[in-house]
């Protein structure tokens, strides 16, 4: 009984000495409402948010929730580490009817944020930056003063910026921003579930040590189509643009009427690697541009791209600055187009198991005729090209005198195999490349054998 009296008093003394445990939260979360909030779109939102951001980071972090209603901002704010602004919005909305005459869909339900400030200044400082741990969630974000039917965009700056360790931005329509997200300077950056309409840059990616992610990402002209604001995002706008960054993800991700859809370049910082799956590009100029990659590469696998508009549509175009490593798995490519790609530089381009069509035509009006152009054009590099279909009975792959090194073998073409070689024969391999089967046995089935292929087949002179 002494023992257990002794061991009990020590227990308490012990207790008693020991700090209390640190208090979090306080409280976790915190409406916007009550700090005096604006839902009618009229009147200024930026000091109310950015005091209860800050409040809500002074006490270590929480989350500041924003109900239904249209908020209005005339400057910026910031989102410290550890906060989340969170909206309605479990998924990303979309106002897919907003283009359509007559339609109902208008962004004006939900935790809609409207930006005014920024104007004419697109170097100027973003509408929403985040710091490391910080999220904004659940929100659509709509400039209302960007007026669809003018002659030209009002520039404006980037509508978030990422900063930090893991920020994130998740489930938001960025309906009509003129650039979209900044996600440089950061580390592990997630974005995903984003909808919109940017009008000049969707995503810009530079500066990037650790890795970063990119899902589910769509840019639709769910906002204007078929005006001179429209034209003028077809003529300039990207969709993606990726400078250095040392091994992004990037997963099922799409970009309709840009100049360019996804771009890979070479800034101050270097170049890309990464792991592109999914990735997709529709009436694009040029789908896909590459004026530099990392030595280990950009994995592009199951992709889609497509170009039938514009100067000289071509989906991939590889520039003569490229001296790093691309290789395209399983991917598809279709127009009407000039080209499929044209590639060039000193690095190594690879294409395996893709299906290539509609290339070799010139557009005149809403015509396009047939001319003598190659589905891959190859300039300069190494190229290799091995267990595809060429389902255009044209030219498949043209070796200009400057490509390095080719390989061209087992694939398979309509028609003739057509492989034009004006490099040195010493520095390409061509070879069991399968073309239009002249065995009677499959030219009797072939009337009989159902499918695009066979009907392609069928038209084969």
């Amino acid at each position: 009984m002494f023992c257990t009296t002794v061991l009990l008093l020590v227990a308490v003394a012990t207790h008693a000495d020991s700090p209390s445990p640190p208090v979090t939260g306080n409280p976790l979360t915190r409406d916007i409402m009550d700090y005096g909030a604006y839902t009618d779109g009229t009147r200024e939102n930026t000091a109310i948010f950015q005091e209860t951001l800050d409040t809500a980071h002074a006490v270590g972090g929480g989350i500041v929730e924003v109900p239904s209603g249209r908020y209005r901002f005339e400057g910026s704010i910031t989102i410290p580490s550890n906060v989340t602004l969170r909206g309605t919005f479990i998924y990303a909305p979309a106002h897919a009817g907003i283009r359509d005459v007559g339609a109902q869909e208008r962004p004006v339900y939900g935790s809609v944020l409207e930006p005014v400030g920024g104007a004419d200044d697109p170097d100027g400082e973003p509408f929403i930056t985040l710091q490391g741990n910080a999220v904004i969630q659940g929100f659509t974000i709509h400039y209302t003063e960007q007026d669809p039917h003018a002659d030209a965009p009002t520039p404006y700056p980037y509508t978030i910026a990422m900063r930090g360790n893991n920020p994130a931005a998740i489930e938001l329509q960025l309906l009509n921003p003129f650039k979209a997200i900044d996600a440089s300077r950061n580390q592990r950056a997630l974005i995903r579930n984003i909808h919109g309409q940017p009008i000049y840059i969707g995503v810009y990616v530079d500066a990037i040590y650790d890795i970063g992610r990119i899902e589910n990402v769509h840019w639709n002209p769910w906002w204007s189509f078929r005006t001179k604001v429209y034209q003028w995002q077809q003529e300039n706008g990207i969709g993606f643009i990726f400078g250095k960054t040392d091994w992004h993800y990037v997963h099922n991700t799409f970009c309709f009427g840009y100049k360019v859809g996804y771009k890979f370049i070479e800034t101050d910082s270097g170049a890309t690697n990464g792991n592109f799956l999914g990735i997709g590009a529709d009436d694009c100029y040029t789908a896909l541009v590459v004026e530099q990659s990392e030595p280990m590469g950009l994995l592009i696998t199951n992709g889609e791209f497509v170009s039938f508009r514009g100067p000289d549509p071509t989906m991939i175009r590889v520039e003569d600055t490229h001296t790093g490593t691309v290789r395209f798995v399983n991917c598809a490519f279709w127009g009407p187009a000039r080209r499929n790609a044209v590639i060039d530089g000193h690095g190594t381009v690879g294409f395996s198991d893709c299906t290539f069509m509609q290339w070799g035509y010139e557009h005149d009006g809403e015509r396009h005729n047939h001319v003598d152009l190659p589905s891959i054009e190859v300039l300069g590099g190494s190229i290799l090209v091995r267990g595809c279909e060429f389902l255009d009975n044209k030219t498949q792959v043209q070796l200009g005198p400057d490509v390095e090194r080719a390989i061209v073998t087992d694939n398979l073409v309509t028609g003739d195999v057509r492989i034009k070689r004006d490099a040195p024969r010493r520095r390409t391999v061509i070879r069991d490349n399968l073309g239009f089967p002249k065995d009677r046995d499959f030219t009797q089935k072939l009337p009989n054998i159902p499918g695009f292929r066979a009907n392609r087949l069928r038209a084969t002179p």
